[in-house]
């Protein structure tokens, strides 16, 4: 699907008929129902160049079910559509899902990827995570336990609310006040995080208290020696990427901090020391923040 590779001088229907002829016979009728299920009734003779991307893309999406197969492939499918016509094609594969087939997708889209009743995600060519394994009903039974494939047992969501959760407790910790509970959130406006489902920030902290990333006490979260190196890191990364954005972009402050928000957790170090130098390794964010140094930054820090 990331490729339409519809004939260029076949109309949408006979892009269509073109498949049922590779498999046995065509049907015209069959082939007009088909394109008016993904609403394309009214482009039936239109050339692949008259149509958007997003018809053409249910031009495919027609084409690869008119001979009714109960898997489907779908590579990106939304990779190369604007919101309006991603939201038509996921509505499309809802409805097949619902009336019987099996919908295998390969998306870098956490949205769609969660509306999946099985999600599994890869991480340097190791499997990462397994709903089906790590979900609710199953936790940490993974059958490739020990090995260098095992899921993890935290999920890329959870990565990215326990990020969001440790940045705010440094800044409390610059701002000289402590981290009450009650003020932090796991998503939320600072974070932009709309990706990642909402919870509650107490059932978040309570995980990452497990895994030794916080302790609480009294209504406080407080940064462990692990916390607190990797909420610098963030903050680092977040703080690295609004003056990449502001100074080499000139994205204004706000975009810059909506941005870095989302690039703030995928930024390898390798990334973040090229980043660094590249901007001369400055000492603050453009809101004035102060950016932890990195190895990079020794001898070399400039405002």
């Amino acid at each position: 699907f990331q490729q339409f590779h519809l004939v260029p001088y076949l109309t949408a229907l006979e892009n269509v008929m073109l498949a049922q002829y590779f498999h046995s016979v065509t049907d015209e009728k069959e082939a007009e129902e088909a394109l008016k299920r993904v609403g394309l009734g009214d482009r039936l003779m239109h050339l692949p160049a008259q149509l958007s991307g997003g018809e053409q893309q249910r031009v495919a999406i027609a084409r690869a079910l008119i001979n009714h197969p109960r898997l489907i492939l779908a590579d990106e499918p939304t990779g190369n559509l604007d919101e309006a016509n991603e939201r038509i094609v996921i509505e499309i594969f809802r409805k097949l899902h619902h009336a019987g087939h099996t919908i295998l997708m390969v998306t870098h889209d956490p949205d769609i990827a969660r509306q999946a009743d099985r999600r599994i995600e890869l991480a340097h060519g190791h499997l990462h995570f397994d709903s089906a394994v790590h979900g609710p009903s199953q936790p940490l039974n993974c059958p490739l336990v020990d090995t260098p494939d095992c899921c993890q047992s935290v999920s890329t969501d959870d990565e990215i609310r326990f990020d969001h959760l440790l940045e705010q407790i440094w800044v409390c910790g610059e701002e000289g006040k402590p981290a009450q509970l009650e003020r932090l959130r796991a998503t939320g406006e600072s974070g932009k995080l709309s990706a990642v489902p909402e919870e509650s920030a107490s059932r978040v902290l309570s995980r990452m208290a497990d895994l030794d990333l916080v302790a609480l006490h009294d209504g406080e979260a407080q940064l462990t020696p692990a916390g607190s190196q990797r909420a610098r890191d963030v903050v680092r990364r977040h703080r690295l990427a609004e003056r990449l954005f502001k100074d080499t972009f000139a994205v204004d402050e706000t975009e810059a901090h909506t941005q870095a928000c989302r690039f703030e957790h995928i930024i390898s170090p390798e990334l973040d020391a090229r980043i660094c130098t590249f901007l001369g390794h400055p000492k603050t964010c453009p809101h004035g923040n102060p950016i932890p140094p990195g190895a990079c930054c020794d001898g070399k820090r400039q405002s």
